[in-house]
This record gives structure tokens, C-alpha cells and sequence, in this order.
């Protein structure tokens, strides 16, 4: 008769046992589903509030998996028409998986497969992308976004031109990070903005940027009345309108032996152009102005021109010693004009950096133009 209890008694510990474990399952399930649900609530959203901005994402093919600890969204094909551009530019690539935790879908991770294409609407790709692991990061919801990252390991874009590909930019890895650092999405955000770049080469830009850089930049945009879906172009001309500013508060850019560190503040004018001033601080100037044609610069500009006129009526010959002096002497020249420092034990000069009427300039010498906001 005991014996028959103790085994009745088992026998229904494994049941509750069994029970708990079936009620516990279909728990997890529930909860996986809810949170498969507020996941996929979260990523229809964000494609909403991007369509207001223009910016148009399609799915070929969509699946949901993950279960039973992630949300797994997974997109094949992508694509994402952005009609604000003019001319309008679509982008394709092969697969996009967005996962979530069940415990946290509001943190919405992604990952990018490659190749992805970038070509004007309706047209063949003019670019070319591939990477071996591309990925975002999305925190907030779509009306109250808190940041968002984007990286990329070993990213190689090329240009497509007829059926040759000229290579734009390779990178060991690219990283950019943005958040909202004061205020809020619908009542002036300001917005910090880091951008890191690891063995970043871009031929196509200049002689100057096909050696690899390494660069960290840490920015504020300071000014803009909301963050609600517009293209960038109209949130730069309302950051211009409203006497907004962008702080450069970290700057580090590493080049060979060049060395520069620098800070400042800059601000938009009404052509769309930055304007402003950072003081940079640079260590092993020499090569950069030889990198950058310096010299040949000054030897071509029209003051060495008139100098070596007025020298070559004194004494035939003399104006091309001038060039030839102004040159190779022309770091000695800056670095009197800068203020001496050090920076990381290695002797540097300290110049001002000024963007004015789309020109960028290191002290006197001209850098080159930069590209207008809006």
C-alpha cells in the first residue's frame, strides 16, 4: 500500500513537472510572439518615419525567425529609393537581417550582405560596395529615436565607369555613431555625431588621400528645432536659418609620419557652404605639403610669379633660385607663421584651419574646395 502511494506520489510530481515546463513553453511562446510583434511594429515604423524623409525601403522576399531568444527579420533582396536626391538614387543589396532580443525590441540590430549597387533611379549602378561584415544599430522608438551606428570591416567601394571599376575608398574598418546628447527628437535635439576611420585610402579624392589614414572626429550639431523625418539638405538649411553651428570637439587624423589633432567650431552660410576655423595642431608637416603639391603651388602662384620677375631683371636666373628656394623652404615658412607646440612628444606648429567660401585652408595654403550642404 506505501509502496503504492510513493509511486502515485512520483507519478504525479512528473506530471505537475511536465505541466510547469508545457505552461512555461507556452509562456515563452506568447511572449515570443508579442515581442516578434512590437519588433516588427518598431521596423514598420522606421520605415514610415523614413518614407516622410524620402527615403524609400522595399523587401523582395521576408521571413521572421529567431525563436525562441531573438527576432530575426530577414529581407532578400533589399532595396531603398531615395527620391529627395536629385537626381533620385536607388541602392541595392543581396540580404538584410534585422534582430532583436525578446527582453529589449527596441534595439534593433542589423546586418548588410553585400555587393550593394548605388545608381540614379531607373538607371545601371555608377557604384559598387562590398565589406565583410556590415552592420547598424538602432536604439529608440521611431517617434523618439535615441542613436543609431553604422560599421564596416573591410569595406571596398569602386567606381563604375563603362566596364572599368576605379576604387573610391578602402578601409581596414569605417564606423559612424550618432546621438541625441540634450534635448529631444521633436524639441531641439543636440545631436553628437563620431566618425572612425582605420587604413582609410581614397584614391579618386587626391594624390594626397591614397595613403592610408587613420581618423577620429567627434562633432555637435548644435541648432535644429526637431529631428522629425526630412532630407538632410533641408536639415542643414534649417540648421543655417536658425544660426545652428556644428563643434568639432575631437579631431585626430594620423597619415604616415603627419600628426594632427585639432578643435573648432563651425557654422553654415547662405550658399550652403561651412564656414569657420579650427586650430590644428600638426606634427611632421613636411610630407603632408609635399603630399598635398605645396610647393609647386607656391612656386606657380601668381606673387612668385611677380617676385621672380622684378629677381630675373636683376639678375637673369635669379627668379628660378626663388622658386626653387621658395619651395623646398616653404614648411620652415608655415611654421613660422603657426606657434610652435608639441604634440605626443614629437616637435609641431599650431595653424588655423578656415573654410570660407566653399575653400578650406591650412594657414596660407589652399587644400582644396569642399562640397556645399544644401
Amino acid at each position: 500500500m506505501e509502496r503504492t502511494r510513493s509511486v502515485s506520489r512520483r507519478r504525479w510530481r512528473y506530471i505537475t513537472l511536465l505541466v510547469l515546463i508545457a505552461a512555461l513553453f507556452g509562456g515563452w511562446t506568447l511572449l515570443w510572439q508579442y515581442a516578434s510583434g512590437r519588433a516588427q511594429a518598431a521596423i514598420d515604423g522606421w520605415r514610415a518615419r523614413e518614407a516622410k524623409a524620402g527615403r524609400i525601403y522595399n523587401c523582395g522576399s521576408q521571413s521572421i525567425g529567431g525563436y525562441p531568444f531573438r527576432i530575426e527579420v530577414a529581407c532578400l533582396p533589399a532595396s531603398a529609393e531615395f527620391r529627395s536626391n536629385q537626381p533620385p538614387v536607388e541602392i541595392k543589396t543581396n540580404r538584410v537581417l534585422v534582430a532583436a532580443q525578446v527582453y529589449q525590441p527596441n534595439l534593433l540590430i542589423s546586418e548588410f550582405s553585400g555587393p550593394l549597387t548605388i545608381a540614379d533611379l531607373g538607371h545601371e549602378p555608377k557604384i559598387v560596395a562590398d565589406w565583410k561584415l556590415g552592420q547598424s544599430s538602432v536604439r529608440g522608438t521611431p517617434s523618439s529615436p535615441e542613436r543609431v551606428s553604422f560599421a564596416f570591416n573591410e569595406p571596398v567601394v569602386k567606381l563604375i565607369n563603362g566596364g572599368a571599376h576605379q576604387a573610391l575608398l578602402r578601409a581596414k574598418h569605417v564606423g559612424l555613431h550618432g546621438r541625441i546628447v540634450a534635448g529631444s527628437a521633436a524639441d531641439n535635439p543636440v545631436i553628437e555625431i563620431a566618425l572612425q576611420l582605420v587604413q582609410a585610402s581614397a584614391p579618386a579624392l587626391h594624390p594626397a588621400a591614397v595613403p592610408p589614414v587613420d581618423a577620429d572626429i567627434t562633432a555637435v550639431v548644435r541648432g535644429l528645432g526637431d529631428f522629425s523625418p526630412k532630407p538632410w539638405h533641408e536639415r542643414f538649411r534649417e540648421l543655417q536659418r536658425r544660426g545652428g553651428r556644428i563643434d568639432i570637439t575631437e579631431a585626430r587624423v594620423q597619415q604616415g609620419d603627419t600628426l594632427a589633432i585639432g578643435s573648432g567650431s563651425l557654422s553654415i552660410d547662405p550658399n550652403g557652404q561651412l564656414a569657420g576655423a579650427l586650430d590644428v595642431t600638426v606634427a611632421g608637416l613636411d610630407p603632408f605639403l609635399k603630399a598635398i603639391g605645396a610647393p609647386q603651388m607656391v612656386q606657380k602662384s601668381s606673387n612668385m610669379d611677380k617676385l621672380a620677375g622684378m629677381l630675373d631683371r636683376l639678375s637673369p636666373g635669379l627668379g628660378d633660385v626663388a622658386r626653387e628656394q621658395a619651395g623646398a623652404n616653404i614648411s620652415a615658412g608655415i611654421s613660422m607663421l603657426g606657434r610652435p607646440a608639441t604634440l605626443e612628444g614629437r616637435q609641431a606648429v599650431t595653424l588655423p584651419l578656415r573654410l570660407k567660401d566653399g575653400m578650406a585652408y591650412l594657414g596660407p595654403i589652399p587644400l582644396g574646395s569642399t562640397p556645399p550642404l544644401f
